[in-house]
């Protein structure tokens, strides 16, 4: 049975298809291992039960025209899943069961996939580590004590553990590529209006964005082929053509121009990222591509840009959070005094900050020199991109400054917490598509990633680089499974 669960997605559809294994088994491989895993604190909500019911009434009659045929699937639980809890990591959604789904989780059931469980997240996406949780921190699979990256690190983790054989996450400014790095898997953030947001907890609207997280690029593309869709019932998503990006994945990238932006090499940057950095420019040169040296001059102002309006953004939209309507409610001698004790006892500490400063920056006074400030510097940032993208195909960077890090190392430093994002957000801010692949270890063994950005829209350009440097690379997660002796 642990064979199963270190299929990867294409392999296990092949094999369900060809009737080799029942979806059933496939269910029962993956509840098993879950059950032994419960040391790396993954799971917020177990679906177990329903999802072994749901693979035997797949087998009684299957479908094999859909894309996910009788496919068991974990999600971050910031997808609101129609009567299954949904807490997006916090103790004021922790007793909140949606009468609703969302879009992508319901394209994913529509083409044949199970619901396994909901999977910790950083409290409302907020996080770096997924150490701000409610449910507590989730531990990276590569090595005991090491964070799995956030917010999406439950998703992360999970993956790399070989508990879920794909999944989704959300990437507000880097959470889904940055664990993704962390723990030598592949993340892919699509171009924002990509995928629908309708039924996602909102943090910072615009700029989240769901994607797959997958074992190899193949599956990112498989995945990527379901949940991205038009929805009227989503303002921001957008209508345009999509690729059949499985089927039209090539490794022959010969002729495109690659860029590398000069303001990524950032002070302090360790040696080891500089090296990865170089490899990587090898191998994008090997499968046939054209380095193009280029400049992005407003890059060092995308971080505190990304700081004022994803804060700002998240004070409005958590303002829903009061004890009303849903959620937790601390009982209070009146009204005011309601508010107040829920939201205090509700909310976490960085929830608390990140409402704070965007409650500042959008205050009296304070939103020209602040928030409308960030939005003129933001548009900037786009036009960098805009003007680099006249001259190539597509951007080559780090993932992140550094490998995944100890648990509890930053979590009295939030500056240095907020740095991990540092080559993730402009991206965000830019509405770009961006993948993040397993491209080597630092000295301690631990999984270092590089990120292909690309032009909107062109995520078929994305995974076709990712999918040319990933057989080149060759990564091989080295994981011990650690947690379940």
């Amino acid at each position: 049975m642990s064979e199963i669960t270190s299929l990867t997605l294409y392999e296990l559809i092949k094999n369900i298809k060809e009737k080799k294994i029942s979806s059933n088994e496939a269910a029962k491989s993956f509840v098993d291992r879950a059950e032994k895993s419960k040391k790396i604190n993954v799971y917020v909500t177990e679906n177990f039960e329903n999802c072994l019911k749901l693979s035997k009434e797949f087998d009684d009659k299957p479908n094999f025209d859909l894309k996910l045929p009788g496919i068991p699937i974990a999600v971050k639980d910031l997808f609101c899943t129609n009567e299954v809890r949904t807490t997006a990591g916090s103790n004021i959604l922790n007793n909140f069961v949606p009468t609703y789904e969302s879009t992508v989780t319901q394209n994913i059931w529509n083409e044949g996939g199970i619901l396994l469980g909901k999977l910790n997240c950083d409290e409302f996406a907020m996080g770096s580590s997924n150490e701000t949780s409610y449910f507590g921190n989730v531990q990276n699979p590569i090595a005991e004590d090491l964070v799995p990256g956030g917010s999406s690190g439950g998703s992360s983790a999970a993956l790399a553990a070989n508990l879920t054989p794909v999944t989704i996450g959300t990437d507000t400014g880097g959470s889904i590529r940055q664990p993704a790095s962390f723990t030598g898997t592949v993340g892919l953030k699509p171009t924002y209006g990509s995928c629908s947001r309708y039924g996602i907890v909102a943090f910072a609207s615009s700029l989240d964005q769901a994607g797959p997280m997958s074992k190899d690029v193949k599956d990112s593309s498989i995945l990527l082929e379901v949940i991205s869709s038009f929805d009227k019932k989503d303002s921001t998503s957008i209508d345009f053509k999509r690729n059949n990006y499985s089927s039209e994945l090539t490794r022959n990238i010969k002729g495109l121009k690659i860029g590398i932006p000069k303001e990524y090499r950032v002070d302090g940057m360790p040696d080891e990222i500089e090296k990865l950095w170089k490899k990587g420019i090898e191998y994008a040169k090997d499968c046939g591509a054209e380095i193009v040296d280029i400049s992005l001059p407003h890059t060092s102002y995308a971080l505190p840009t990304y700081y004022i309006v994803a804060p700002a953004e998240a004070s409005s939209n958590l303002a829903r959070y009061d004890g009303v309507k849903y959620g937790l409610r601390s009982s209070g001698k009146n009204l005011i005094d309601m508010y107040e004790k829920t939201r205090s006892e509700g909310f976490g500490e960085e929830v608390k900050r990140r409402v704070m400063i965007g409650t500042y920056v959008l205050s009296s006074g304070y939103y020209d020199a602040y928030y409308l400030k960030a939005q003129k510097v933001r548009q900037l940032i786009k036009q960098d991109f805009d003007q680099a993208y006249n001259k190539v195909d597509a951007i080559l960077t780090p993932s992140t400054p550094s490998s995944a890090f100890k648990i509890g190392e930053k979590s009295n430093d939030p500056v240095s917490m907020y740095l991990n994002d540092i080559f993730t957000v402009p991206v965000n801010l830019a509405g770009l598509p961006g993948i993040s692949i397993p491209a080597g270890v630092d000295k301690n063994n631990y999984p270092l990633g590089l990120q292909i950005i690309g032009k909107p829209f062109d995520e078929q350009t994305v995974l076709n680089i990712a999918y040319s440097m990933e057989e080149k690379i060759n990564y091989k997660n080295n994981i011990t499974d650690w947690w379940m002796k």
